[in-house]
């Protein structure tokens, strides 16, 4: 299979000039009609009950596709991914799974977030590591798992 590409050169090569301005006039007419802008990396909204009624409510009552939803509130795919098929972030329960791992994570950053030369200035000195010792393989008991002919 061609590319879109490779084809529009196969059509300069053969001179014709018509199927090319028809193919530019549709590319013109995509993107006129584009609805979803080029990919840009998004900072994501914090998820609420609210915000996730309202992809629900977009998703009910629109045709727009889950991408378009995503750009439209101000979250990623995946979010409103989990929103429509699997029900998560509508009620504001402190033990739901999503708080619950969104909370770990939020602790994980903090704790990790701490300067490293106060953190090394009350730590103790580490010791040398003793070198491991390595064991040595075991020696190979012929071909015990080959079999001949003559076996069967």
């Amino acid at each position: 299979m061609a590319t879109l590409k490779e084809f529009e050169e196969a059509l300069r090569e053969h001179g014709m000039n018509m199927a090319l301005a028809l193919l530019e006039r549709l590319r013109e007419r995509d993107r006129a009609t584009r609805t979803v802008k080029p990919a840009r990396r998004l900072t994501g909204q914090k998820m609420t009950p609210e915000l996730a009624r309202t992809i629900l409510d977009l998703h009910a009552t629109t045709g727009m596709t889950q991408q378009e939803i995503a750009f439209k509130v101000g979250v990623n795919q995946g979010r409103v991914n989990e929103v429509i098929k699997r029900g998560k972030w509508l009620s504001d329960d402190p033990q739901a799974p999503e708080a619950v791992a969104r909370d770990k994570a939020k602790e994980r950053m903090a704790k990790s977030h701490t300067p490293r030369s106060a953190a090394g200035a009350e730590a103790k000195p580490r010791k040398a590591a003793a070198p491991k010792e390595r064991k040595a393989p075991a020696p190979r008991r012929g071909n015990q798992g080959q079999l001949a002919l003559g076996d069967f």
